[in-house]
C-alpha cells in the first residue's frame, strides 16, 4: 500500500534548519547528503516516524526564497502528533519554540499552534484516544 514517504519545508540554510528541526523542536536527523556544491539531501523526523519524514531544501531561485516562512499562505501546514501533549508543550517552550497560543481543548485533542523557524506554522496536537473496542460479546 502506498505511504507518504516525505512532505518539503523549504528553508533558507540547511545548517540551521537542521539545528531548528534537530535541536529546538526534537527531530532526529536521517539524512545529510551531499549531492553537490550546492545541493543536500537532508530529512529530518520526529522519534519513532515510520512512514512520513520531512526533506528540508534549501531555497534555490527568487521564487522559492519568496516562499519560505509561507509555504501555505498563513495556514497551518504542518501537525506534530504527540501522545503527551503537556510534557512536548513546555519542552518546546522552554527550547525557545514560539507558540501563537496557550494550548486548547478541542473535541478532537489538545492544539496548540507554533512557528518553526522561518514562520511556517504547525499545530502541535495530541488527538483524543478512542476507546477500546469492544469484543464480539459485547464486554471490553
Amino acid at each position: 500500500m502506498p505511504h507518504l514517504g516525505l512532505v518539503t519545508v523549504v528553508v533558507r540554510d540547511y545548517d540551521e534548519a537542521i539545528a531548528f528541526y534537530r535541536d529546538v523542536i526534537g527531530f532526529q536527523l536521517l539524512e545529510d547528503t551531499r549531492i553537490d556544491a550546492e545541493k543536500r539531501w537532508v530529512v529530518v523526523a520526529p522519534p519513532g516516524a515510520r512512514e512520513t519524514a520531512v526533506l528540508l531544501a534549501r531555497a534555490m531561485t527568487g521564487e522559492q526564497e519568496a516562499r519560505v516562512g509561507d509555504q501555505t499562505g498563513g495556514r497551518v501546514g504542518w501537525f506534530l502528533n504527540t501522545e503527551a501533549f503537556d510534557r512536548d508543550y513546555e519542552r518546546m517552550r522552554a527550547a525557545g519554540v514560539v507558540f501563537e497560543e496557550q494550548p486548547r481543548r478541542e473535541p478532537y485533542g489538545t492544539v496548540a499552534v507554533f512557528r518553526d523557524l522561518y514562520g511556517n506554522r504547525w499545530d502541535l496536537i495530541e488527538l483524543n484516544r478512542t476507546d477500546a473496542p469492544q469484543s464480539a460479546d459485547g464486554g471490553t
